[in-house]
C-alpha cells in the first residue's frame, strides 16, 4: 500500500514587545534567573491581568499576512493544566473565539504553490522556562532534576495552527522557514530558535494514498531546528507505517524528539480540549478590534516573502530564489549589480559563510568584489567578504587597481555592450527591467570589476531610454 503523510503544525512565536502580556515586567532574554518577575506573572493572590495593546496589534498584523479574518469579538480563556512552569495552574490563552481565523499561506515549490490553511492565530501568555539539569544535553529525558526560571512566564506568544495540508517532511520544513521569514520581516519577532522565541510542534499521521480520512495523530515536541523537524517527521512516518502494516493501531500521544539519538520517546497521552477544562477568563473583557485599526495595519503589510520567491525564481531558479528570500539576503541581491546568477551564487555560498548582516553591506562595493573575484586569490576574496559589513568598507584595497570613474571611457563601454546584446536591449525596453543587472555585469567584466557600478547604472539607464 502507498501511504500519504498528513502533517499539521503548531508554531509558537514570541512577540517583540517591551513588556509581558498581562503585566509590566520588562522582557529581557538571558537576564539573571527570576529577575524579571512581579506579583502578576508569579500569580500572587488578588492580582489582575491587563492586556498588552502592542501585542494585540502585532497579532492582527500577523493574521492579515496569513490571510486570516480578524474577528470582531474575541475572548481570552483559562487553559488549565498543572505543571511546574505554570504558577497560576492555568494559562491565559484563547480557545473557541480567537483573534484571527480561517487564513491561508501559499507555500511556493518548484512544482507550483501549495495552499496551507491557517486554522487560527491566537494570543496567549508563555509559561516559565524549565531548566533540566543532568542527563543528556540538558533535556527532560534522563534529567536528574528540573529548575524553573519565571522570567519567561507571561511573555506575549502567538500560536499559529495550520490545517493538516502538508504532505511531506520537506514541505513542512520549507513552510516553517517561510513562516519564520514572514514573521521577522513583519518586525513582530526575532524568531530565533536558540533563544526560544520560535518553537514548533508537529502533528503527524498517515493514511492510504487517495483517502480523505484523518487517522490517529501523534504530536512531536522539542522541535528546535528545521532540519530536526524534517528528521523527526520522517522517523515518525516510518514508525506509523510499520505499525499499520503489521496490523497494529497508532496510539494518540505526545512524543519528545531527541535529535542526538533521532528517537522520540513518548511523554504522555495526547490531551484533547476537554482535558484542559477551558473556561472564559473572568478578569479580562472581550477584544473587539477597531475596524480602522485593522485597516491601518493591513496597509502596513510589506511585500511578503512568498511572492518574492516566485518573482526571483524565473531569474535565478527556484531553489536559489527560496534560499535568498528565506535567509533574508534577497534585498541585498536586488541592489548588487552584475550577472544575476553570479551574484546569487556568491550570496548563497561564500557570503553566507561569513555571517555578515546583509543589511550592513554596501551593494556597490560588493558588486566590485563579485565581478573581480576570478582576478584575486580566493583567500583575499573571502577576507573581503568577511569585512564587507564594516560601514567604511571599500573593495579597492582587495582589488589592486583603481576604480574607473571616467564617464567618457565608461560610456563607450556601455555602448559596446548594448550593441553586442540587441535582443536583451529589446527585452528591457519591452518591460524586463531586471536585465539592467545583466548589462551592468557585462560592463564590469569588460573592466575586470574596476568600473564604478553606480556610474555604470546611470549611464545604462540613460542609454536604454532611447
Amino acid at each position: 500500500m502507498t501511504w500519504q503523510p498528513v502533517i499539521g503544525l503548531e508554531i509558537h512565536v514570541h512577540l517583540k514587545t517591551r513588556t509581558k502580556m498581562f503585566c509590566r515586567c520588562e522582557l529581557e532574554y538571558f537576564a539573571p534567573e527570576n529577575s524579571r518577575t512581579c506579583p502578576v506573572c508569579l500569580a500572587h493572590p488578588g492580582t489582575l491581568p491587563v492586556p498588552n495593546r502592542r501585542a494585540i496589534e502585532m497579532t492582527i498584523l500577523l493574521g492579515q499576512a496569513l490571510g486570516c479574518r480578524v474577528v470582531e469579538h474575541a475572548i481570552f480563556h483559562r487553559k488549565h493544566y498543572f505543571y511546574p512552569d505554570l504558577p497560576k495552574g492555568y494559562q491565559i490563552s484563547q480557545y473557541d473565539e480567537p483573534l484571527c481565523v480561517d487564513g491561508k499561506l501559499a507555500l511556493p515549490t518548484a512544482e507550483g504553490d501549495i495552499e496551507v490553511g491557517i486554522v487560527r492565530a491566537h494570543l496567549e501568555e508563555d509559561a516559565a522556562k524549565n531548566v533540566h539539569v543532568g542527563g543528556a544535553e540538558g533535556r527532560i529525558a534522563g534529567a536528574d532534576r528540573t529548575l524553573v526560571d519565571f522570567n519567561r512566564a507571561g511573555t506575549p506568544l502567538v500560536e499559529i495552527v495550520t490545517a493538516p495540508d502538508i504532505h511531506s517532511a520537506d514541505h513542512a520544513k520549507r513552510f516553517l522557514q517561510l513562516l519564520r521569514q514572514t514573521v521577522v520581516e513583519l518586525g513582530i519577532s526575532d524568531a530565533e530558535m536558540e533563544k526560544g522565541s520560535l518553537r514548533f510542534d508537529v502533528n503527524v499521521s498517515v493514511r492510504p494514498e487517495g483517502s480523505e480520512e484523518l487517522r490517529t495523530r501523534t504530536e512531536l515536541k522539542n522541535m528546535n531546528s528545521f532540519n530536526f523537524a524534517a528528521k523527526g517527521i520522517e522517523r515518525e512516518l516510518q514508525r506509523q507505517i510499520q505499525i499499520y502494516e503489521s496490523g497494529g493501531e497508532v496510539i494518540q500521544e505526545t512524543m519528545h524528539f531527541d535529535p542526538g539519538n533521532e528517537s522520540a520517546p513518548p511523554l504522555r497521552s495526547k490531551e484533547e480540549a476537554q482535558d484542559y477544562r477551558y473556561l472564559p477568563e473572568p478578569d479580562l473583557v472581550p477584544l473587539e478590534p477597531d475596524r480602522d485599526l485593522v485597516e491601518r495595519l493591513r496597509g502596513e503589510l510589506p511585500d511578503l516573502p512568498g511572492e518574492r520567491i516566485k518573482r526571483l525564481a524565473d531569474e535565478v531558479g527556484f531553489e536559489t530564489a527560496e534560499g535568498l528570500v528565506t535567509s533574508g539576503r534577497d534585498r541585498l541581491f536586488d541592489k548588487v549589480a552584475g550577472d544575476r546568477r553570479d551574484v546569487a551564487n556568491v550570496l548563497m555560498n561564500q557570503f553566507a559563510a561569513t555571517g555578515v548582516d546583509p543589511a550592513a553591506v554596501n551593494a556597490d562595493e560588493l558588486a566590485k568584489l563579485i565581478v573581480a573575484r576570478d582576478q584575486v586569490p580566493r583567500h583575499v576574496f573571502t577576507e573581503a567578504l568577511a569585512a564587507s559589513g564594516d560601514p567604511d568598507f571599500s573593495a579597492e584595497p582587495y582589488l589592486g587597481d583603481g576604480q574607473i570613474t571616467d564617464t567618457s571611457e565608461l560610456e563607450s563601454l556601455v555602448e559596446k555592450v548594448l550593441a553586442e546584446n540587441p535582443q536583451q536591449v529589446e527585452d528591457y525596453r519591452g518591460g524586463k527591467e531586471g536585465l539592467l543587472g545583466f548589462f551592468v555585469g557585462q560592463v564590469m567584466k569588460e573592466t575586470e570589476g574596476r568600473a564604478n557600478p553606480k556610474l555604470v547604472n546611470e549611464l545604462l539607464r540613460e542609454k536604454l531610454k532611447t
